[in-house]
Order: C-alpha cells, then structure tokens, then sequence
C-alpha cells in the first residue's frame, strides 16, 4: 500500500485516482492499493481522516480497512510524526463515501521494530460458510 500524508480534510475530500496513474504505479511496485490520511477529521475527538482507494482489488474505496490503518500506525512512528515512542489514534474513514467508521490504532516502537494494535466495532452486513 501506498500511504499518502495530505495537509487538509479538503484535499482528502477532493481526492480521485487518476486510472492511468494508477496503473503505472501499481505496475512498478507491490503496492496495490493508496491510503490516504490528513490530521483534519470531521469530528474533534479523532486524530486523522482517511481515505482507502484499492481498485485493484475491485473495491474502489473502502470505508474501514484495518490492516491499512495498522501501516498507518507503523508509519507514524517509523517517520516520527509524533515525538513520543507510541501512539493511540482514532481514524475516521468512509465520510466520504457516505459510510462512516470509526478505526483505533495503538502502536509502540521497541528499538528497530514497532508493534501495532488495530481494533473497532463492526456490524455484520453478510455471513458465509466454507465448505471442503
């Protein structure tokens, strides 16, 4: 994944894939999916918002990706976003798709290695069985 910092909640709001751009991009890298992040969230008591763009996957944008927003954590404290050695955050995702969620991330750096912890609520919208 492609993790993109942008300066305002607008710029996140206005935000689309350019296809072509897209396609290159993921032609050149593993990475097959942009996240982006701002630290303007639409409601005061979260830390960023954040959009998950993964058309490659054929989901051209998700309202609530943990495993992103976990390499959001790592990012933070691998770049040193905040001063401290650890972080606990709240991302907004989905606004603008009109599928709000809520994601809490907790990460600690522990000399060259960070661990992370991603949770939230979720509410089931489809339930499957696999059969052998």
């Amino acid at each position: 994944m492609t993790i993109v910092p942008l300066k305002s909640r607008d710029a996140v709001r206005r935000a689309t894939i350019d296809r072509d751009a897209y396609e290159s991009l993921i032609c050149t890298t593993a990475a097959k999916a942009v996240f982006i992040f701002c630290p303007e969230p639409y409601r005061p008591e979260n830390t960023f918002n954040a959009r998950m763009f993964a058309d490659h996957f054929g989901v051209p944008e998700d309202p609530a990706t943990g495993s992103a927003n976990g390499c959001l954590a790592g990012y933070l404290l691998r770049h040193g976003y905040f001063p401290d050695d650890s972080l606990d955050i709240r991302v907004e995702q989905g606004c603008e798709i009109g599928r709000p969620s809520l994601i809490r991330c907790k990460a600690e750096r522990h000399g060259d290695s960070i661990t992370v912890q991603v949770g939230g609520r979720v509410i089931p919208v489809a339930r499957g069985e696999l059969l052998h």
